[in-house]
């Protein structure tokens, strides 16, 4: 099965089997992808007001293209400064992206991860860290840092003789791009026990 470069904005599907209240399902991918490279190709030249941009999309902006900038909005792709949208560089996304704020992706980053929750919890991290566009050694180094700072890795539970082997062997997830809220959201539940 294909899979393209930007997710569906209705339901972040990289492919073409929709979830199935998508208000998107149906839609030829092609029209996807162009909603997307018509709003990033004029965010990439600079700052512009969202009227600039619907005007500069053409005159042809329409609901695809709506979503496509709510969910780079949403992903922290493009923040608002005053009245005009700013695409992130590509250093300042990666900075921004590194410390999850959403929850229960904050839970699990901020309190680290118990007995009894480590693989919801690494799994969650890894797919949240390949959902948001970091590349594999990106996230491997982000989910070591975390073993430690958290103090996940020094509470034990774990059949790997190292954070390092710990996390390699969840390159599977991130490879498959698995989603991480069903899992996040179990390993948020034992953490919370333990606060």
């Amino acid at each position: 099965m294909p899979r393209f470069a930007y997710p569906c904005p209705g339901c972040r599907t990289t492919n073409s089997l929709h979830d199935a209240d998508c208000d998107f399902e149906g839609t030829e991918w092609h029209h996807v992808e162009q909603a997307y490279t018509d709003v990033l190709t004029v965010l990439v030249d600079g700052a512009v007001s969202e009227s600039a941009l619907q005007h500069a999309v053409h005159d042809e902006w329409s609901g695809l293209h709506r979503a496509a900038l709510e969910l780079l909005r949403r992903e922290g792709r493009v923040e608002e400064n005053g009245d005009a949208l700013e695409l992130l560089t590509a250093e300042r996304y990666r900075e921004e992206v590194s410390e999850p704020t959403r929850e229960p992706m904050a839970t699990i980053y901020r309190e680290g991860s118990y007995p009894g929750c480590h693989d919801n919890a690494i799994f969650s991290l890894v797919a949240w860290y390949e959902m948001v566009g970091l590349s594999w050694e990106e996230t491997r180094g982000n989910v070591i840092e975390w073993l430690h700072r958290s103090g996940t890795w020094e509470r034990g539970g774990f059949e790997e003789s190292s954070p390092e082997q710990l996390v390699d062997s969840k390159r599977h997830v991130y490879e498959a791009g698995y989603g991480w809220k069903e899992k996040a959201q179990a390993a948020k539940r034992v953490i919370e026990r333990h606060g």
